[in-house]
């Protein structure tokens, strides 16, 4: 067995911490014992159903005790997890279930509609599997756990451990694969570059099938403290602020869109003085909306990360008691980041470029897919997409998006840069910024915004008020105020739809 398996790692956490009330979940608590023992059984209960190491099982569930106990019985028995955003359509499930030829998938009650119709045109998929209320023709999570417990099953570290699949925001979704040393080495990183003694009780409004919650809950296992976790099943800010009162929880861990949810809860009327540390990643976070938060609730401090599926989630993170606003961070120490130009050439301090990363729990590539996995990763460093700089003391800023970039005129206009002074105005509450063809300057900067509940605001002002604080190469020239800026399913601004409804209009 590989010295980073993954089902080990979950063991050999058990053996050291014994047992304890290790997760709380919708007013009830459950001991690491018994989350463990269920693991060792609903393992048994996948094999008797006939599922094989390297099988692939699609997980589309939202957060429940039972993500923690699938994906720990899935190693155990050698299988791949394959997460699916529970927001997911029928139509892109049915890609990731016949991309993948998953032999299974779990879920949720609520889910059935979406998975029955998504698996119409997936063969290969054997078993749906429910946790919860469960039809006929479909099988019960709860008779899984009636299984014998097994042993893990022998396996590599480059063996895969998962598959997960790419929010798709240029495109058809990818199936990233991590190994389990990738994900071992990942969560080693995201633990050491966060860990303070004595902070180890963290509540997670995550998904679990998402990158950035896979990592959260494999650092977990390197903890050299019992971790104690909340587990929200989707993000709902106001019992979140309940729970953090009440569970007396340390840290959270979120994505920028949830913090500026945040901001709208009377966050004074909750005693937080227990959050002394937010983790924010997945998008880039506003310096505004740090601050303020920071402001409101004096005992937490933000850190920002940086980090994609292809790199499990992990790669750059601020340390506690050293934060720098506005930055991701520094690597994390087994990976190295460096910048470079289209040429490929490392670019100085200071200067602008492609982020790329050599690591450890680099992914080992697309699923059935070499040309994408050639363009990405080129002589051991993964290029990332992502344009950033470096500071003297060796932060790292992520500038945008390479494939967001606008260009206008000439000039680079990074859709961020327009999104931040827009997100100053007081009356908007979200901002999405993406170029429109333009016969004259090649691309024109459009911005779509929220507003505040009650506030009022012209697309004249708004544009006034860009103009005053950007370049003028940079303001919007074109500013449309929508009910609601479109999301992605973890939460991030949708440029893609915001684009495609450009085209729309432009026939």
């Amino acid at each position: 067995m590989g010295e980073h398996n993954l089902a080990r790692l979950i063991e050999s956490s058990f053996e050291r911490h014994g047992d304890y009330e290790a997760l709380y979940f919708e007013g009830k608590w459950h001991n690491a014992a018994d989350l463990f023992e269920r693991g060792r059984r609903v393992a048994g209960g996948l094999r008797e159903l006939g599922i094989q190491p390297k099988d692939r099982v699609v997980v589309m569930m939202a957060n429940c005790p039972e993500v923690g106990i699938l994906y720990h019985a899935l190693w155990r028995i050698g299988a791949v997890i394959t997460p699916a955003i529970f927001l997911l359509p029928p139509e892109e499930l049915r890609h990731v279930l016949t991309h993948s030829e998953a032999v299974a998938i779990v879920t949720s009650p609520e889910l059935l509609a979406t998975v029955d119709a998504a698996i119409e045109g997936a063969p290969s998929v054997r078993h749906v599997i429910v946790a919860g209320e469960t039809p006929e023709g479909k099988i019960d999570f709860a008779t899984l756990e009636q299984a014998d417990p097994i042993e893990i099953a022998d396996q590599d570290d480059n063996d895969l451990a998962a598959l997960l699949f790419t929010g798709g925001t240029t495109g058809r979704s990818k199936g990233v694969m991590l190994n389990h040393s990738n994900l071992w080495q990942a969560g080693k990183g995201g633990h050491e570059a966060s860990f303070v003694p004595g902070i180890n009780r963290t509540i997670v409004p995550l998904p679990l099938a998402h990158s950035f919650g896979i990592l959260v809950a494999v650092a977990g296992g390197h903890a050299e403290e019992p971790s104690v976790s909340a587990l929200q099943r989707w993000f709902d800010p106001s019992s979140l602020l309940q729970m953090i009162q009440e569970l007396q929880m340390q840290r959270t861990t979120v994505v920028p869109t949830m913090l500026q949810m945040l901001l709208d809860m009377p966050l004074e009327e909750h005693d937080l003085s227990t959050l002394v540390q937010v983790i924010s990643g997945a998008s880039p976070l506003s310096v505004d909306v740090a601050k303020e938060f920071e402001r409101r609730v004096p005992s937490a401090e933000i850190l920002e990360g940086y980090g994609l599926s292809e790199t499990g989630g992990a790669m750059t993170v601020n340390r506690p008691g050293k934060r720098k606003l506005g930055s991701v961070g520094q690597p994390y120490s087994n990976c190295e980041v460096r910048l470079v130009d289209d040429d490929g050439n490392e670019v100085g301090e200071g200067g602008e470029g492609e982020v790329t990363c050599r690591a450890p729990f680099v992914m080992q590539g697309y699923w059935r897919d070499e040309e994408a996995t050639a363009n990405t990763i080129r002589d051991g460093w993964l290029y990332t997409g992502d344009v950033g700089r470096f500071d003297h003391d060796g932060n790292l800023y992520i500038v945008d998006r390479k494939k967001d970039l606008i260009i206008r005129g000439g000039f680079n206009v990074y859709p961020r840069d327009v999104e931040e002074v827009l997100l100053q105005h007081p009356a908007v509450a979200r901002a999405g910024v993406v170029g429109k063809p333009d016969p004259s300057k090649g691309e024109e900067v459009v911005g779509f915004v929220q507003l505040n509940e009650g506030a009022e605001a012209t697309p004249e002002e708004i544009i006034a008020f860009a103009k005053e604080r950007l370049g003028g190469y940079k303001y919007p020239r074109e500013v449309r105020i929508i009910d609601a800026v479109p999301l992605t399913p973890v939460l991030k601004i949708d440029r893609k739809q915001l684009r495609a409804q450009l085209q729309e209009e432009s026939g």
